[in-house]
């Protein structure tokens, strides 16, 4: 890489925003930060930016500003506060790449507003495109913007398109661990805590991308963000469970071949990708060994005791504002589910009657977008209300 990358990272505290500061701090030559931002955790974000010193930084939690402002004093390093400041923080003209790792809805508008003022996005925020990925895909190209996705999947098969993009895709195959409660029954699942759901076999993540990942609603987000970054139809994304984590996905050919991006669990290599593409930079991650994986296993995920992998993909089915319904009522869900409101299994519940009862709007904008998010929010929360 020739000159500096500026970049962004939106949701710098969390656990991609550090393990994307890890990549940063192993490759100074090639990155300068220019933006950090974080929702609540003050503490480690003026500890980010006495270290990296980046030309600002946002506390969206308000109440947080004067601490930020006042450890952070006797630095050149501005200081914003509040969601405003965090949606308008990505126009600067001095940023080359925004690195969007907010964590579900918060992310929409800022890498929204980041597109329109022509940044590339390296998008860790699947909620966007689940949320109106039309529209933010349309935008893209018309402000001739690239999206680089972040996600281990997703960057799998953007990794094995490298080369192919003149070639139609017959299928894309994304893999799933299964989480931790893979092969368990309904009469299992009604009885688990949030303590079993956060203990991932493989990833370490945040709290509710873990609970998304253990009740295979994270992999229902990534078929809906799979559809608009690679432009294919929902019965050509395909979902098999494959436990070790290795196989990151795949994309089978219309000749009948397959393409796979392998390698151990790790965010940072993904990470790297979309910063450097289309170079590969040096870096000292552990290595896969076939030998300490003799065996890689490959199974049907369980749709019946699972129900929200097809709650998305009939979601996907309806198109319009459905998905926007399932992420709303996904988000309140699980964060009843992190406050012992509901059970496991009732999230999926709670997430079919949002989306039976919320207003379907079929050619949505922003703003409907918008409302959509508000109203199916307060349903899924009246509905737990209604339960307790």
């Amino acid at each position: 890489m020739s000159e500096k990358k500026h970049v962004a990272i939106l949701g710098s505290t969390g656990s991609i925003g550090t393990q994307t500061l890890e990549v940063i701090r192993s490759h100074r030559d090639n990155f300068e930060v220019e933006v950090l931002t974080a929702q609540n955790n003050a503490d480690l974000l003026i500890q980010q930016a006495i270290e990296f010193l980046p030309n600002c930084v946002v506390i969206a939690n308000e109440s947080l500003y004067q601490k930020v402002k006042e450890a952070l004093s006797q630095m050149d390093i501005k200081v914003y506060a509040g969601e405003k400041a965090l949606a308008q923080v990505v126009e600067m003209d001095t940023i080359d790449v925004v690195l969007t790792a907010l964590v579900g809805y918060s992310g929409m508008v800022p890498t929204i507003n980041a597109i329109q003022s022509g940044k590339q996005i390296a998008l860790a925020n699947k909620e966007t495109l689940v949320v109106a990925g039309e529209l933010v895909t349309s935008l893209a190209r018309d402000k001739g913007v690239n999206i680089y996705p972040v996600d281990s999947e997703h960057s799998a098969i953007f990794q094995c398109l490298v080369g192919e993009f003149h070639n139609p895709i017959e299928k894309l195959i994304l893999t799933a661990s299964g989480g931790p409660f893979r092969g368990k029954d309904k009469s299992f699942l009604e009885a688990v805590t949030k303590e079993q759901a956060l203990k991932h076999p493989n990833w370490d993540m945040g709290a509710k991308i873990t609970i998304d990942s253990a009740s295979l609603m994270n992999k229902g987000l990534e078929v809906i963000e799979a559809k608009w970054l690679f432009a294919v139809e929902k019965d050509q994304i395909e979902v098999v469970v494959h436990p070790q984590s290795i196989v990151h996905s795949l994309v089978q050919f219309e000749d009948g071949s397959i393409k796979a991006q392998l390698g151990l669990p790790d965010m940072r290599i993904p990470i790297q990708f979309a910063l450097t593409y289309p170079e590969r930079l040096k870096a000292d991650f552990p290595r896969f060994d076939f030998t300490q994986y003799p065996n890689l296993t490959f199974e049907q995920p369980d749709l019946k005791t699972f129900k929200n992998l097809q709650l998305a993909y009939t979601s996907l089915d309806k198109g319009g504002n459905a998905p926007c319904i399932l992420n709303a009522a996904n988000e309140i869900a699980v964060a009843a589910f992190l406050k012992d409101e509901v059970g496991f299994l009732e999230m999926s519940d709670l997430i079919e009657e949002t989306l039976d009862k919320a207003t379907f709007i079929a050619n949505p904008s922003l703003e409907d977008y918008k409302n959509t998010d508000k109203e199916s929010r307060r349903i899924t929360q009246e509905l737990i209300k209604s339960k307790v």
